[in-house]
């Protein structure tokens, strides 16, 4: 993590007398009270939105959170699976309310708390980075805006809670590579493995921690045993995972997950396998120096040269190939697993990396705030080149493709940003706006005493980050999906769109949504109260059960352009069932 190596432009001058000396006696204070802001602008860019719109993302965490904490599940059977460990820390949310609104609100405000902790945790990263505590206060505070680690906060998404485990493991992995302590490998083995029961991408950072313990042990006797009982918190953690997600799928995925394995065996055993997965992982350092206006590109290359060098201490080369492993790693591995949707986002895409970003445009900027000026600036150039080479090669790699396949600007919001549209890929453009933010960023850090490039971050982040959720809207809590009251069993067609079905089932909070055929011309059991079926186009709601039982009544819905209708038992309403 250090980059001591990197000389401050010039020695500091010692500390004067007054107010200054008071600084660290402020520091706990500060600290809080930039959580709280944190999290208050976290909440406030996700406060309008009441229900999942990411999905089946969203609705498969939400439904494991259910799950967990004593509620009706779902069937998510052929989808890609949604891990345990993030669910795991929404369960209070479903302690206190049934209503799904007040649930995901609830969610929300516990993914700021999450977000928040960037600020205290990135302002340590900065001091290890070098940068004195005046200069790593408003820039910590200011990187933790990044849309990266808080654009995806506004959604039930892993990514949430990512940037803030990956940066707590790197924190405590570095402070046992330096001081070879074993509660230092506990708790970055604890950081490590409670990723990996998060997301598969922790899961990567798992195997790189693994190689790390490997290396620690083999610097020494004493490190042995540290190594060791780092290696024994791993394992359990990783079993403890693995036990919840195994719970995990055999609730909500009775007839299996989506296999990615045939996918990432074809990739990575042939060779237009190995050109989408090196071109998509190129991709996606691309979208890493984008989203953080040039400093990952800066961090980057420090990075880099702290681990090229020869004279490099021991220490600062195992962190150093630390996080290029994991990034690395990352990068290349789901780029392999992604399978071909026919969308841009196969070929430039941020949220796999995102929780790195935060780390890399510390480092940027650390090293740009103090090196001499005419280092830093060639070490921005050595940035810029890193970015134009990769936007290069996806370019060549992707082609036309970039312009005919589907652009979901939800994948993108950085880059939108960055380009003023929302209805394509301006990757170019894009790569050029970011490079004049880094050059005014540069410009500024250049000014000593100051918090105008941190002011100016800051700001850059906001204005992203209201471009990509729109205007701040009114709350409106979603209406109810089934006509009716909340009883009952609700079953649905086995015809029904997967996308309607899979939205359903988070609203439907009473009971877990079960299947049912309407073409077997058989009545629904007793006890089930609303059936849902499909409305082909040009169909009135009243014909699409031809056979449904007398006094059922047709609720109409519509889910993007897919058509279908609820039907329901008014006896259930009037039983008070």
């Amino acid at each position: 993590m250090s980059l001591a190596l990197l000389p401050p432009r010039r020695q500091a001058p010692p500390t004067p007398p007054g107010p200054s000396r008071r600084f660290p006696r402020a520091l706990p204070w500060l600290l809080a009270a930039g959580v709280l802001a944190q999290a208050a602008v976290r909440l406030w860019f996700s406060w309008a939105r009441t229900a999942p719109a990411a999905n089946p993302d969203e609705t498969g965490y939400l439904l494991a959170a259910r799950l967990l904490a004593g509620g009706p599940g779902g069937d998510l059977s052929g989808n890609t699976f949604y891990q345990g460990g993030y669910p795991l820390l929404l369960t209070p949310a479903f302690w206190f309310s049934h209503d799904p609104a007040t649930v995901y609100t609830t969610v929300m405000a516990i993914n700021a708390v999450l977000g928040a902790a960037l600020f205290p945790l990135g302002y340590a990263a900065a001091r290890r980075f070098g940068l004195a505590r005046r200069r790593a206060l408003p820039l910590a505070f200011a990187a933790a805006l990044l849309p990266a680690t808080t654009f995806f906060g506004a959604f039930a998404l892993a990514d949430a809670v990512l940037p803030t485990l990956v940066l707590a493991w790197l924190l405590a992995l570095d402070r046992f590579v330096r001081n070879g302590r074993a509660g230092d490998a506990a708790l970055a083995s604890l950081a490590a493995s409670c990723a990996a029961a998060v997301h598969t991408r922790g899961t990567v950072l798992l195997a790189v921690h693994a190689a790390a313990l490997l290396v620690m042990a083999l610097t020494g006797r004493r490190r042995i045993r540290a190594a060791l009982a780092g290696a024994a918190v791993a394992l359990a953690g990783y079993a403890a995972g693995a036990a919840l997600n195994a719970h995990v799928r055999a609730e909500l995925y009775p007839r299996g997950t989506r296999d990615l394995g045939e996918i990432l065996a074809s990739r990575l055993t042939t060779v237009p396998g190995q050109e989408w997965a090196l071109s998509g992982a190129a991709g996606q350092l691309w979208y890493l120096i984008v989203s953080t206006w040039g400093l990952a590109g800066a961090g980057l290359v420090a990075v880099a040269a702290v681990l090229a060098r020869r004279r490099t201490p021991a220490a600062d080369r195992i962190m150093a190939g630390v996080l290029l492993a994991a990034t690395c790693g990352i990068a290349y591995a789901s780029s392999a697993a992604l399978p071909d949707e026919h969308r841009v986002g196969n070929f430039a895409y941020g949220r796999y990396l995102a929780c790195v970003a935060l780390v890399y445009a510390l480092a940027g900027a650390a090293a740009l705030a103090r090196l001499a000026a005419g280092p830093a600036i060639r070490l921005a150039a050595a940035g810029a080149l890193l970015l134009e080479g990769a936007a290069l090669w996806v370019t060549a790699y992707a082609g036309e493709r970039l312009r005919t396949h589907i652009f979901i600007g939800f994948d993108f919001p950085e880059v939108t940003f960055l380009t003023a549209d929302r209805s394509g890929l301006h990757l170019h453009e894009a790569t050029f706006a970011a490079l004049a933010l880094l050059g005014g960023l540069l410009a500024l850090s250049r000014l000593d005493r100051t918090a105008l490039a941190s002011v100016a971050l800051a700001g850059v982040n906001l204005a992203a980050l209201t471009f990509a959720m729109g205007p701040h809207a009114r709350r409106v809590p979603a209406e109810p999906p089934l006509p009716g009251p909340a009883t009952g069993r609700v079953v649905t067609d086995s015809s029904l769109n997967w996308a309607v079905r899979v939205a359903l089932l988070y609203p439907v909070w009473w009971t877990r949504v079960g299947a049912f055929d309407v073409r077997a011309g058989r009545p629904p059991a007793p006890d089930v109260c609303t059936v849902v079926v499909p409305l082909p186009d040009g169909t009135p709601p009243e014909a699409s059960w031809p056979a449904h039982p007398a006094g059922w009544r047709p609720h109409a819905g519509r889910f993007w352009s897919i058509g279908w209708v609820g039907w329901h038992d008014p006896s259930c309403s009037a039983a008070g069932q």
